[in-house]
């Protein structure tokens, strides 16, 4: 165990994570896509913006609550879903649930987990999300969404931007597979929860080719929200006319993400994609956004710019795996109390006190 005295941001935990992984695991969680230019950009694009603070406000009690999905939650920070936190932390997505539902935290758990909805759910003790790829296999993609609803998932995120996986170079220098014993839990009932046995490429780049279907379109929107007795939200929206078209499919959401910049390289950080669609759904639909995300800051500024809620990725695996489930409840809270103090420092007692005329971009 790292004191956790000595661990006093995002920043710190990534450092202390990168002397506890081993390198194959620590570059399959740290990569982006190919030279990794919007890898860097998604945190460097909240530090061209600027806070313009009101002050002589009374912000003795601040309100950090907000509604999402008509649902009240205790914060506006989410978990992120990333995948295989088995490499990180023993207890992996099991220990990530305890800690979400400790801080209070709503928790996107991914389809590329290797713990089950048996094991999970019934550690959760906070809101449940769940992540959705759609495989090529329709019945296997139902179950899924069967089994989230089953076990009281709020909602579904429906990642639209995978169905071909991005290059990420060192996987493919890596050779990257998961450790021995470790699978794709959640589909075990199909079958299809083991890696490809090809040798010289990425494990998973291999599993994605052979098991997402490619041919997903708006139509297999329309069939999900359909089929599915929960909303559904677009992740993985970086266009303003797909925002709209995600309005005119029945998407209760959309998610402004890059895929954590693993996907195509140098498209936009994610909180400069973000306005033109706030201004695209003109507040018909709900906008969250993940990306980049390190500081109080980050968060208060993607609120600012009309983000309804934000969510972390790579921050919990770090807390994973420096310290288990209590360092990824202590980044949620490092990030809670950062945010908690940016809105006592720009005047603002409650959320909805949060606006655009307090930030402006640096040029």
């Amino acid at each position: 165990m790292v004191d956790k005295r000595d661990l006093v941001s995002v920043f710190d935990y990534e450092t202390a994570a990168r002397d506890k992984l081993p390198k194959t695991a620590y570059d399959y969680y740290r990569s982006g896509a190919n030279d990794e230019i919007t890898l860097h950009e998604n945190h460097a694009a909240y530090e061209r913006i600027q806070l313009r603070p009101r002050v002589l406000v009374d912000i003795s009690k601040p309100d950090i609550s907000t509604t999402v999905l008509g649902e009240k939650v205790k914060m506006p920070i989410f978990v992120a879903p990333t995948a295989f936190h088995r490499m990180a932390d023993p207890d992996g997505e099991v220990a990530t649930a305890r800690a979400a539902g400790q801080a209070g935290a709503v928790m996107i758990f991914s389809t590329l987990s290797n713990s089950s909805f048996e094991e999970v759910m019934p550690e959760a003790t906070g809101p449940m999300w769940f992540q959705l790829y759609v495989y090529k296999d329709r019945e296997a993609t139902l179950s899924l969404v069967q089994r989230a609803e089953s076990y009281g998932c709020k909602a579904i995120a429906l990642t639209v931007d995978a169905q071909v996986w991005g290059r990420r170079e060192r996987d493919i220098k890596n050779r990257f597979r998961l450790p021995k014993g470790l699978s794709i839990k959640n589909l075990m009932p199909a079958g299809r929860e083991q890696f490809p046995e090809k040798k010289g490429e990425s494990g998973l780049a291999a599993y994605v080719a052979w098991q997402f279907d490619p041919t997903l379109n708006w139509k297999d929107v329309d069939w999900l929200c359909a089929k599915s007795k929960i909303p559904v939200l677009l992740k993985g929206v970086l266009h303003p006319a797909d925002a709209r078209m995600a309005i005119d499919h029945g998407a209760a959401g959309v998610i402004v993400s890059n895929h954590g910049a693993r996907q195509l390289d140098t498209v936009p950080a994610t909180i400069d994609a973000l306005p033109p669609i706030v201004e695209a759904v003109d507040g018909k639909i709900e906008v969250h956004i993940d990306g980049g995300i390190r500081r109080g800051t980050d968060v208060f500024k993607a609120i600012a710019l009309g983000a309804k809620a934000v969510a972390v990725g790579r921050p919990i695996i770090w807390g994973l795996a420096v310290n288990g489930q209590d360092g990824a409840k202590h980044v949620l809270d490092l990030l809670r109390k950062d945010f908690e103090l940016t809105m006592k420092l720009c005047g603002c007692q409650k959320i909805e006190d949060i606006s655009d005329d307090m930030i402006f971009h640096r040029s």
